[in-house]
Order: structure tokens, then C-alpha cells, then sequence
């Protein structure tokens, strides 16, 4: 993922790196208005690059539950698991129906049957 700072029109935004160029090994991004790949060092207000694991397909749940203890009130928290992510890398990700992936949950709890 490429970070842009943005300009005094532009405001900050980021785009997908689409590939590499073989001689300078400059990632390059689509350029919508020219219609072609640019280099981010293109661009006076490219910032960094980020790692960034694209999603290749979402899974629906069968009523699998995130499940948090909670030390302080000593009350568990559990959110019902809408679905799951899957990237490109093959990485695994619940989420809830806010949308936020429940990864650093305690227990990823089975549906009950």
C-alpha cells in the first residue's frame, strides 16, 4: 500500500501498489487520469510504503462467537463472529458486525448446536 502525505488540493490518501518496476525496483501504482502505472516517487507527495494484506474472499459464520475475559469486572464479553476474511497470504481474520476483526480475542467460541 502506498501512503500519500496529499497536497494543498489533494487531500492525504493511499493506493494499491500494483507492481514493480524491474529496472529501479519502484513500486508503481495506477495513475486513473493517464490511464497507466506510475512510480510512487512519481508523486512529490508520496510519503511510505505500508504492508497491507489485500482480501481475496469473505467467509459467512455459523454462529461463532468472540469470547474476552474481562479481569476487572470479572464478566465475560462475547460478540457473535459475522464472518471471515481471508487474504491473499492466506491469513484468517474474524469479524463482528461492526465491521472490526476480532483477532486479539481470548477464544473464538463454536456455534452451538
Amino acid at each position: 500500500m502506498a501512503l500519500f502525505a496529499g497536497t494543498e488540493d489533494e487531500i492525504a490518501s493511499q493506493r494499491d501498489v500494483e507492481g514493480w518496476d524491474l529496472v529501479s525496483r519502484v513500486a508503481l501504482v495506477v495513475d486513473v487520469e493517464q490511464g497507466r502505472m506510475r512510480p510512487v516517487t512519481d508523486y512529490g507527495d508520496f510519503s511510505r510504503l505500508e504492508r497491507a494484506h489485500k482480501i481475496v474472499s469473505v467467509i459467512p459464520s455459523r454462529g461463532h462467537k468472540a469470547y474476552w475475559r474481562d479481569f476487572q469486572s470479572g464478566n465475560p464479553l462475547t460478540e457473535e463472529i459475522m464472518g471471515w476474511i481471508v487474504t491473499e497470504q492466506g491469513d484468517v481474520f474474524p469479524f463482528s458486525a461492526d465491521g472490526a476483526t476480532a483477532e486479539g480475542a481470548d477464544e473464538i467460541l463454536p456455534p452451538v448446536v
